[in-house]
């Protein structure tokens, strides 16, 4: 049998990668962080468990990553849904609506990432939390900000305690009235995004998330493969 070829290694990493991802999402969302271990994300993803520890450090940095992915590409979806539009306050309203959906839908997996940011360890930064950033920058660009690298922290720390006050057990607030004083900041018409009494694209709460992870089909558990070692002296190809 000839060797895989680098692009189908590659492509084949991405999958289990992206497999992993969306089982740290489901898993945690269902059973919440302590009772999700990292060989039950292997098993639901049908991967081997090594490879866990082969893409992310731990399974704090692979839930935020997960996480972190849902939010993104929620908030995109969310962005250039259609009508698709370029004006700022439509935008503002959409993002505003897409994260207080999540908190809404999903929230033992929200009450679990905030939770997990309070940590010694606090907010591990990657690749998916920078795409999440760029949206939110974006969004606070088109709004007509004159100071998006003061704005953008804003709107972030708006929305996580927004998110924090929608979920703290026993005295959360309704997510209507945080709505509410987000769009009076920002000077948004309610009937903008997606009010509370709107059907919202696609339903409530999809259940599938299969379309924010590009996952393929697992046919057999998958080994991290060792690293290309230096040619020796002598050794013939």
């Amino acid at each position: 049998m000839s060797p895989r070829s680098a692009s189908v290694n590659e492509e084949l990493r991405r999958r289990s990668k992206e497999r992993l991802l969306q089982a740290a999402v489901e898993l945690v969302g269902e059973h919440g962080y302590d009772a999700t271990t990292l060989g039950d994300i292997a098993d639901r993803a049908g991967s081997a468990r090594g490879l866990v520890s082969y893409y992310f450090p731990g399974k704090r940095q692979l839930v935020q990553s997960a996480v972190h992915r849902l939010m993104h590409r929620t908030l995109e979806e969310a962005l250039e849904r259609e009508p698709r539009t370029a004006d700022g306050a439509e935008r503002m309203a959409r993002a505003i609506d897409a994260i207080l959906g999540l908190a809404r839908d999903r929230p033992v997996l929200m009450r679990q990432h905030m939770a997990g940011l309070l940590q010694a360890e606090g907010f591990v930064p990657c690749p998916e939390q920078r795409r999440l950033a760029e949206l939110l920058r974006d969004t606070v660009a088109r709004h007509g900000s004159r100071d998006v690298d003061g704005d953008y922290p804003m709107l972030r720390a708006l929305l996580m305690g927004a998110v924090y006050a929608a979920l703290v057990p026993g005295v959360p607030m309704p997510v209507p009235v945080l709505r509410a004083e987000l769009f009076k900041r920002y000077r948004l018409d309610w009937d903008l995004g997606v009010p509370p009494d709107a059907e919202a694209p696609g339903g409530r709460c999809d259940t599938d998330l299969s379309r924010f992870f590009a996952t393929g089909v697992p046919d057999r558990p998958e080994r991290p493969q060792e690293p290309d070692r230096p040619e020796q002296p002598g050794q013939s190809k």
